[in-house]
C-alpha cells in the first residue's frame, strides 16, 4: 500500500471517528475523575398483584406489568440487578422494577447529562449505539497501526516513533505492574 493511499485511510478514519473518541474520553476522564453524573428517580408506583415468571420470558413481562400502570413501554431489554431489574439503555429514562411480597415497585429515573454520557460510554445505551461504540473500537486500532505504519517508514519519525512507541509500552507495563 503506498504512503499516500496509508495517510488518506488514517486521516479519513482519524477524522471520522474524532468526534466519538472525545466525548468517549471526556466521559471516561470525568468518570476517572469522580464525575459521574446524577440519576433523578420520580415517584415510586406500586402495582398490586404482578410477580415476575422466572420461566417466562422477562421483557414481556415488564412490558405488560407498565402498561398496567399507565406507564411508557419503550426498552430495549431488562437488567437483572439482584432484587431490582432495569429496563435498560439506561442513558435515557428508564425504569427501576423491585418485586415486593404484594406487587412490584416501579421506580422512573432520569439521567443528567454526564449520567447518561456515563451509560454510553459503559455500552447501557441503544442497541445501534453500541454497535457504534463496537465499530469505533475498530476504527480507533486501524487509525493506530495506520499512524505506526506511516511513523515507520517516514526516514524523519522513525526514530521518534519507535523511542515514543516503546516508551509507551514501558509505562503501560510498569504501571500495569505496580497494581
Amino acid at each position: 500500500m503506498s504512503r499516500k493511499t496509508l495517510v488518506t485511510i488514517h486521516l479519513y478514519l482519524a477524522a471520522f471517528f474524532a468526534p466519538i473518541m472525545l466525548i468517549m474520553a471526556v466521559s471516561g476522564g470525568l468518570y476517572l475523575s469522580g464525575i459521574k453524573g446524577s440519576f433523578e428517580k420520580g415517584e415510586t408506583i406500586f402495582v398490586p398483584a404482578v410477580q415476575i415468571d422466572a420461566d417466562q420470558e422477562k421483557e414481556s413481562q415488564v412490558k405488560e406489568i407498565l402498561q398496567q400502570a399507565g406507564l411508557d413501554t419503550d426498552f430495549e431489554y431488562v437488567k437483572d440487578r439482584g432484587r431490582l431489574m432495569q429496563t435498560r439503555p439506561t442513558s435515557r429514562d428508564y425504569f427501576e422494577l423491585e418485586p415486593t411480597a404484594d406487587g412490584m415497585n416501579i421506580t422512573p429515573v432520569s439521567p443528567d447529562l454526564v449520567a447518561s454520557l456515563m451509560e454510553l460510554h459503559k455500552g447501557h445505551g441503544p442497541g445501534l449505539f453500541r454497535i457504534l461504540e463496537q465499530i469505533t473500537a475498530l476504527g480507533l486500532i486501524l487509525i493506530l497501526i495506520s499512524g505506526l505504519i506511516i511513523g515507520l517508514k517516514s526516514p524523519l519519525l522513525k526514530k521518534p516513533t519507535i523511542g515514543l512507541t516503546a516508551a509507551g509500552i514501558l509505562v503501560f507495563v510498569i504501571l500495569a505492574a505496580v497494581l
